[in-house]
């Protein structure tokens, strides 16, 4: 496993670049979701555009003003943050390959280079400024076409998905946030992929109100990148090792699964950034545990391989959305129902081999908060798409 960019670089390249210690592979998987998300949904916002489905909103701006002196002062700020302790760390030798961290979060770092920076990002700020000046700055109204309104939309996401990830998380694991609630706040690890699905998309879908963007259409064309981005993050689950795996499988890999490696049916997750042997908190005990490397942690009893399910599953459900479904169905918010329906399936069976948190039992079966959300979802999905086809049919109807 690679817990850091790092890691991986110098394990297939044999390179050594400090610098990438501090990008967590978990981190850095689901950055490339959110900019696979966003790339999506603007395709799918231009296309909607074109059909005549969604219309650019209008704004006003004041052109040809010279850059301002808070303007300048925030640029050299940035910039100096940047030299002094990014660009610094290219000098900082083994204060920073010891503890990345520590040295991120310490008040360490290179003056000289900030200066620079600093000077640097203001100079071009201001000059970027004097090329579009004008000698009488003038008001003028310009068209923002639904796509570009994407950026705010992903930033939107990522802000309250990670909010929602981390109350979700703190929910399911109460008794732990009771024990130590200033490491579940602040840590990164710990995070419920239904709770940022759930404040990510209802932070997106409030924006895209405010924006009198037609609400059906915009959920339609976000899902498709959804799935993808899904898919995309739980590969950065797994090549990290963070955790999300499933529960111990000691059985023998089935005959019809021979093409495949071993590591597909039952892994021990080698090097896993969570820097555990044990698989679950059964093991905690285990007699085995004692003989763990924490320099070299490995699971001492596999598991099934969960986030590579995950991942698999749903990027073939993007392909097949994107390829076979997102032009051929034309109902407003049947696409997204149909979303909905699929990702709670996907996750409620994926939960059964799945190392997590029971919510209660009904009878000898355990429901885990997942899986209640799920079955949450595949209802709202399925009454979505009884909903959309009798609109249509009264629209059409008229």
């Amino acid at each position: 496993m690679y817990p850091t960019i790092y890691d991986a670089v110098k394990d297939i390249f044999g390179v050594s670049i400090p610098f990438l210690k501090l990008l967590q592979s978990f981190g850095f998987f689901v950055a490339i979701a959110f900019l696979l998300c966003a790339w999506v949904f603007a395709k799918e916002l231009v296309r909607k555009e074109r059909q005549g489905k969604l219309k650019g909103t209008f704004r006003k701006v004041i052109k040809g003003v010279a850059a301002t002196k808070a303007d300048l002062t925030a640029q050299f700020i940035f910039g100096f943050l940047i030299g002094w302790k990014f660009i610094a760390i290219f000098f900082a030798g083994e204060d920073f390959s010891n503890d990345p961290r520590a040295y991120i979060l310490s008040g360490q770092g290179n003056i000289y280079t900030g200066l620079i920076f600093g000077g640097l990002f203001t100079w071009w700020r201001w000059r970027q400024a004097e090329k579009q000046r004008l000698p009488e700055p003038k008001e003028e109204t310009e068209k923002v076409s639904p796509a570009e309104h994407v950026g705010n939309m992903t930033l939107l996401a990522a802000l309250f998905g990670f909010l929602g990830a981390k109350l979700f998380h703190i929910l399911e694991n109460f008794s732990d946030f009771l024990n130590d609630p200033g490491d579940m706040l602040f840590s990164f690890s710990g995070l419920t992929m239904y709770g940022g699905l759930i404040l990510g998309a209802v932070a997106v879908l409030m924006y895209a109100r405010k924006q009198e963007f037609s609400m059906l259409h915009v959920m339609d064309a976000c899902a498709p990148g959804l799935l993808l981005a899904y898919g995309v993050g739980r590969l950065g689950c797994h090549i990290s090792g963070d955790g999300d795996w499933g529960i111990v499988n000691t059985a023998l890999m089935p005959g019809w699964l021979s093409f495949l490696p071993e590591w597909v049916w039952a892994f021990d997750y080698p090097n896993n950034v969570n820097r555990t042997c044990l698989p679950d908190a059964s093991y905690a005990n285990s007699i085995l545990a004692a003989f763990c490397d924490p320099e070299n942690p490995r699971l001492i009893a596999p598991v099934y391989p969960t986030p590579l399910y995950e991942a698999f599953i749903n990027i073939v459900l993007f392909f097949f959305f994107w390829i076979f479904l997102r032009k051929r169905i034309v109902t407003p918010g049947l696409l997204f129902s149909l979303y909905l329906v699929f990702n709670g399936l996907e996750r409620f069976f994926i939960e059964i081999i799945r190392v997590n948190n029971v919510l209660f039992t009904i009878g000898s079966f355990e429901m885990t908060q997942a899986q209640l959300i799920a079955l949450t979802l595949v209802a709202l999905g399925l009454i979505g798409i009884v909903w959309s086809k009798k609109h249509a049919n009264k629209i059409s109807a008229t």
